[in-house]
C-alpha cells in the first residue's frame, strides 16, 4: 500500500516506479524502477519488484532515486555564522577565525553550529558528511561537536583539528590523546585527524601523522591553496612516506604537475569545493587538472558562512568552472570546444560515489542489493521543473535543488519524507543557534561584527569609453527613451 505517511522503522521499504540512477559500474539506469530496502540494506531493485506483504510503498513515480550524497569537507562549526562572509576573501576568513575571533566559540557553540549543520546535510539528501572540525580548542569543544553529530540520524565523519595550535601540540595532548583513542572505537561516527601541511622544511607536522598512523586514521588537509600550502608541503609528505590512499587533499588547486603525480601514485583522493575555491580565492577549481592524472575526486560544499550547504551547487558549479576553463584555453589558441570533456554524469559520481572511495566506505555510493539503505528521492511533483525528466544525470546535475529533495534514507532509516524533517525539533535547533548568535555579537561588539560582515569595497575602475553617445537628448532619441521606460 502507498503511504503518504512517514514510514514506520522495523518494516520493509519500497519505493515505487522512479528512474532508479544505481551510479554502478555499468552505470545502469532502470526506468519505472523499484528499490527495495529491507532493515539497514538494499534488497533488490529493478521494474515491477514483488514485495513482502508488510511492505510500506514510497511513490517515486515522476522522481530520480539515487544514492544518498557524500560531502567530504564541511566545517559545520561555523554553520551558526551562515552568509556573514558572503562577500568575504579567504584572506579575511583567515583573520576572523584564525586570528581573531575563531578562539571566542565556547563548546556550545561548537555544538549550536554542527546540529544546525548535520539538519541541513540531510534535509538537501547529503547522507554522509566530514565534519572538517578544526574549531575544538579543547576537548570539551569536542565531545560537543560529536555529541551534536550523534543527535542527527545521519553518518559523519568527525575530523578533529584546532586551529589555534599546531597540529604537533594538539595531537601530543594527552587528553586529546584519550579521546581520539575512544572515538576510534565508537561505531556511532567516523574519525579523521585534519590539518594542513605548511612547507615548512622543519615538516614539524610528521609528529602529527605519527599519531595518524599509530591510531590508523586517516588525514584530512587543505593542500594547494593558495598562500597558505603549495607543493613543498606535498613533497615532505611524501618523502616522508605520510601519503596513503585514506589521505584527502582538499581544494589541491595551486599544486604542480609533480605534486599531482604524487598524490596519483600514493592512491590519495581530492575533495573539490568549487564554489569556494572560484569565490574565496584558493586557485581555480582544479577538477581541468586532477582528471589529467586520474586521480579520484569527491565534493564538499566546505563552509555555509560563504556557500549553499548542498551538493547540487556543487556539482553545478564544478561543471561550470571545468567548462569555462576548458572553452577558455581553446579560445586562448583560437580553438573551439565541440565536446565537453566533463559530463552531467561524472559529478554526480563523485557526489556518491567519488566520497564513499574516498572514505574507504565500499558499501556507500551506489545502488545495489547488500549495500548500505542510503537513498535519496528527487521528486517534487508541484514544480514545473521536475519534467519531462528526460537526461536523469543532467536532471540531477543542473536542475534539481534541496527543495525537490524528497525523502531521505540513511541506514535503512526514513530521515525526511514528503519533503520535511523526521524527527527534527527545527524550534529548538533554531533557538540554540540563536543564542550562539547573540553571544558572538554581544562579545564582539556591534562594531567588530559590523565591519567584519561588510569589509571594505576597494575602488574599481571605470575605462575611457571614446564612443560618446551626443545625440541621447534629441527629440527621437527622447521619445524612443520615454516609450521604453514608461516615462511618458
Amino acid at each position: 500500500m502507498t503511504t503518504a505517511e512517514t514510514p514506520l522503522a522495523g518494516r520493509p521499504i519500497l519505493l515505487r516506479g522512479g528512474t532508479v540512477l544505481t551510479m554502478d559500474d555499468r552505470h545502469t539506469i532502470v526506468d519505472n524502477g523499484d528499490v527495495l530496502i529491507v532493515d539497514d540494506q538494499i534488497a533488490a531493485l529493478g521494474p515491477a519488484l514483488e514485495v513482502p506483504e508488510n511492505t510500506q510503498v514510497i511513490d517515486a513515480s515522476g522522481g530520480i532515486v539515487m544514492p544518498g550524497m557524500i560531502d567530504t569537507h564541511r566545517h559545520m562549526w561555523q554553520t551558526a555564522m551562515r552568509a556573514y562572509g558572503a562577500d568575504w576573501t579567504l584572506t579575511q576568513y583567515f583573520v576572523w577565525y584564525y586570528l581573531e575571533h575563531g578562539k571566542t566559540f565556547r563548546p556550545e557553540d561548537i555544538h549550536a553550529g554542527n546540529l544546525t549543520s548535520a539538519w541541513e546535510s540531510l534535509e538537501a539528501g547529503v547522507t554522509t558528511t566530514v565534519d572538517w572540525s578544526h574549531g575544538l580548542q579543547s576537548v570539551d569543544h569536542a565531545e560537543a561537536a560529536a555529541d551534536a553529530l550523534r543527535a542527527v540520524p545521519g553518518r559523519f565523519v568527525l575530523a578533529y583539528g584546532n586551529i589555534q595550535a599546531g597540529p604537533w601540540e594538539w595531537t601530543a595532548d594527552p587528553a586529546v590523546r584519550s579521546f581520539l583513542e575512544r572515538m576510534r572505537d565508537d561505531s556511532t561516527l567516523g574519525l579523521q585527524l585534519a590539518f594542513d601541511v605548511t612547507g615548512d622544511p622543519a615538516f614539524p607536522e610528521k609528529a602529527a601523522f605519527e599519531v595518524a598512523r599509530e591510531l590508523g586514521l586517516g588525514v584530512t588537509t587543505h593542500a594547494g591553496v593558495w598562500g597558505a600550502t603549495n607543493d613543498n608541503g606535498i613533497k615532505l609528505m611524501h618523502e616522508n612516506e605520510f601519503m596513503t590512499p585514506q589521505n584527502i587533499y582538499v581544494h589541491a588547486a595551486t599544486l604542480t604537475t609533480d605534486s599531482y603525480q604524487r598524490i596519483a601514485a600514493t592512491g590519495g583522493s581530492i575533495s573539490v569545493s568549487t564554489e569556494s575555491e572560484q569565490s574565496a580565492g584558493q586557485g581555480y577549481p582544479p577538477t581541468w587538472q586532477v582528471r589529467r592524472h586520474n586521480i579520484p575526486v569527491s565534493l564538499s560544499m566546505d563552509t555555509s558562512v560563504w556557500w549553499s550547504g548542498d551538493l547540487f551547487s556543487s556539482m553545478r558549479t564544478t561543471l561550470g568552472a571545468d567548462r569555462a576553463r576548458e572553452h577558455l584555453e581553446a579560445h586562448m589558441k583560437g580553438a573551439t570546444v565541440t565536446h565537453s570533456h566533463l559530463r552531467a554524469e561524472h559529478v554526480v559520481d563523485w557526489a556518491t560515489r567519488g566520497g564513499a572511495k574516498a572514505l574507504g566506505r565500499d558499501d556507500l555510493g551506489s545502488l545495489e542489493p547488500g549495500k548500505k539503505a542510503d537513498v535519496i528521492l528527487i521528486k517534487n511533483d508541484s514544480s514545473p521543473v521536475s519534467f519531462p525528466l528526460i537526461n536523469p544525470y543532467g536532471q540531477v546535475a543542473f536542475q534539481s535543488q534541496r527543495g525537490d529533495v524528497h525523502t531521505v534514507i540513511v541506514d535503512g532509516r526514513v530521515v525526511k519524507h514528503d519533503h520535511q524533517l523526521v524527527g527534527c525539533d527545527l524550534a529548538a535547533v533554531r533557538r540554540e543557534v540563536e543564542s550562539t548568535v547573540d553571544y558572538l555579537r554581544s562579545t564582539l561588539g556591534e562594531e567588530a561584527w559590523r565591519s567584519g560582515m561588510n569589509p571594505e569595497l576597494p575602488k574599481g575602475e571605470v575605462l575611457d569609453n571614446p564612443y560618446q553617445y551626443t545625440d541621447y537628448k534629441s527629440d527621437s532619441t527622447r521619445e524612443a527613451r520615454g516609450t521604453i521606460f514608461g516615462e511618458r
